[in-house]
């Protein structure tokens, strides 16, 4: 695979961190590729090839993605983009305020022209029940001492699913740690691994609990001037029903993806002592999470 990639961007891959799927390389600082683990097959958390087909299918439509150069088998290559992902409450980092705000509402702008888009031969919507129900098995497959006071939240969301609204394409993990930025604009949303077809409001509120770093008490940094909720929604567009519910939702999702973090930690599986840290956040996510339900 090495030599085919040499051989196809003429320079030698040097592997890079980043992403959740696969493996990155950089190649003469021009291009950006993702590959499959050697002895692996291009499927669940390993089809980088799925990435590449929505970033492609991107390349002509108002939402700034890097543009895709090469597909093989195994591995697909894309230009690299000038730009910093910066997660301003969660990161330690420069950038002045007004930059982090103008990054977010630039973001959700572009959250925005996203939605909007139309593609051919998408895979079929994942509704709100369903989102539910993945997430209610992550955190059910984590101990219950790391998620205190998760029945009664899960018992409201189940009790108040909403209605879906029309399905649109999801990015899944949209917020400005995968964004590149340069100065307050957006110049690519980046790492498509578990992009769907869904409920809008899933991903707007997943940006939402990015703004406040009381959301993350212990992993965070206060940030003056971050763009409260009501503005990111005004920047949306026009109000969205039953947001609370989604809301809440995130903020479960957060901490099934935390709490079965720190369980592969506490277990030896993928040695990382910051998730350590993480207890008092994944609390705040649940009582929060139970407090906006009401």
């Amino acid at each position: 695979m090495i030599n085919r990639i040499r051989d196809r961007l003429g320079g030698v891959p040097v592997p890079l961190p980043g992403g959740h799927s696969g493996l990155t390389y950089s190649v003469n600082g021009r291009y950006v590729v993702k590959a499959v683990p050697p002895g692996q097959k291009p499927i669940g958390r390993n089809d980088v090839l799925r990435q590449a087909r929505i970033l492609t299918a991107l390349q002509d439509k108002d939402v700034p993605v890097p543009a895709v150069v090469a597909v093989d088998e195994q591995w697909f290559a894309m230009e690299l983009v000038t730009g910093d992902a910066i997660e301003p409450v969660t990161d330690d980092h420069e950038l002045t305020p007004a930059t982090a705000r103008a990054r977010m509402l630039d973001l959700v702008a572009v959250l925005r022209r996203l939605h909007e888009v139309d593609l051919p031969d998408l895979p079929a919507p994942t509704g709100a029940r369903a989102e539910l129900d993945r997430w209610t098995r992550t955190l059910h497959a984590v101990p219950s001492e790391l998620h205190p006071g998760s029945g009664e939240l899960l018992k409201r969301l189940t009790e108040s699913v909403p209605l879906d609204l029309p399905p649109v394409l999801l990015h899944g993990d949209f917020r400005l740690g995968n964004a590149l930025c340069v100065d307050d604009r957006v110049t690519a949303v980046i790492d498509w691994e578990i992009w769907s077809v869904g409920d809008p409001r899933v991903d707007l509120a997943w940006l939402l609990l990015f703004r406040d770093d009381t959301n993350f008490p212990g992993v965070s940094r206060p940030v003056a001037g971050l763009p409260s909720e009501a503005e990111l929604l005004a920047g949306y567009g026009p109000p969205l029903p039953d947001m609370d519910w989604f809301r809440a939702l995130g903020r479960m999702k957060m901490a099934a993806i935390m709490g079965h973090n720190l369980r592969r930690h506490r277990e030896g599986r993928h040695h990382d002592p910051h998730q350590e840290l993480l207890p008092p956040t994944i609390a705040a996510m649940i009582r929060t999470a139970t407090e906006i339900l009401g």
